[in-house]
């Protein structure tokens, strides 16, 4: 009698791919060309490249998988509706993406390399289960905030080659600050909808915290403190232009943030999945178009 092969198969891997979630890597891009718009002077455009792959195709989809291993969710994810079944091929995925994420790294800088490991173990240290910062509502935002803020911000411009002067200015650390405060504003958003499946793990996230209501309170503040922070950090370079491409480009944002809290005010129920995935959708592709735009503004040849 034949034995079925324990040996795993290029389909099992396939079907566990989606639970990295690359194409929900999308939703990050705004501080990496944030990092990049900030800088005045030339920066290699080869590494620049590298970086963005390192970043969004490997180390990004590393963690999503592994918070998906240690996770296990049954209901809607973060880029995804209807997860499926976590397997060990996830975790080989998992294993690979970190090799080669810090690898890639290793190829453009050491030091954006060890910048990047530190990422990565910190983003681990969210989900694992004898750890989980996730369990803690404050420290896990607290955590998220600045390592996918501020941190990734600096460590994308030390990246690509950036002078030590420049990156560690004082106005562009203020501009750090503020994509911390813009996560801090957002990070909330994409766990409104998910109480139940958080309260069933033992996660007692931001949102479950302050309740759904509370959630678009707070994400109100944050997302406007860092709307504050960043015009008057343009207004202090110089880059009066600059602020005008970001006020135009979260016209769209604000207007689907307003309608969207004035649903969940007359019915919680709308503070759904696709609610926030579309949500998610639009401010990362207007806030990557404005940033985009001024990175072009600023380099282009006159």
């Amino acid at each position: 009698m034949e034995h079925a092969s324990s040996t795993p198969t290029l389909a099992a891997y396939r079907r566990a791919l989606p639970l990295l979630r690359i194409p929900f890597s999308v939703y990050l891009m705004p501080v990496y060309w944030f990092g990049l718009s900030t800088l005045r002077e030339p920066f290699s455009v080869g590494r620049a490249l590298g970086v963005f792959v390192v970043l969004h195709l490997l180390a990004y989809p590393a963690s999503n998988g592994y918070n998906s291993w240690f996770d296990r969710d049954e209901g809607s994810i973060g880029g995804l509706e209807r997860p499926p079944q976590v397997t060990s091929e996830l975790w080989h995925l998992v294993v690979a993406f970190d090799v080669l994420a810090v690898a890639g790294a290793l190829l453009i800088s050491p030091l954006f390399a060890v910048l990047l490991a530190g990422y990565l173990l910190v983003s681990k240290a969210y989900s694992y289960d004898r750890i989980r910062l996730k369990k803690y509502p404050i420290v896990s935002t607290l955590v998220v905030v600045l390592f996918q803020g501020a941190y990734t911000f600096l460590m994308t411009q030390i990246g690509v080659g950036a002078a030590q002067r420049e990156v560690f200015a004082p106005d562009n650390l203020l501009i750090a600050l503020v994509s911390s405060l813009f996560l801090c504003g957002s990070y909330p958003l994409t766990q409104v909808y998910q109480h139940q499946e958080d309260a069933r793990r033992g996660d007692r996230t931001l949102s479950l915290l302050l309740g759904v209501r509370g959630t678009f309170v707070f994400a109100a503040l944050g997302l406007l403190a860092g709307a504050v922070v960043l015009g008057a950090a343009y207004l202090g370079r110089d880059e009066l232009q600059f602020l005008l491409v970001f006020a135009l480009a979260t016209l769209p944002i604000v207007a689907l943030f307003g309608r969207w809290v004035w649903q969940v005010w007359h019915n919680p129920v709308a503070a759904d999945f696709r609610r926030t995935m579309r949500m998610n959708q639009v401010s990362s592709v207007c806030l990557s178009v404005a940033f985009v735009l001024m990175l072009v503004l600023r380099h282009w040849p006159r």
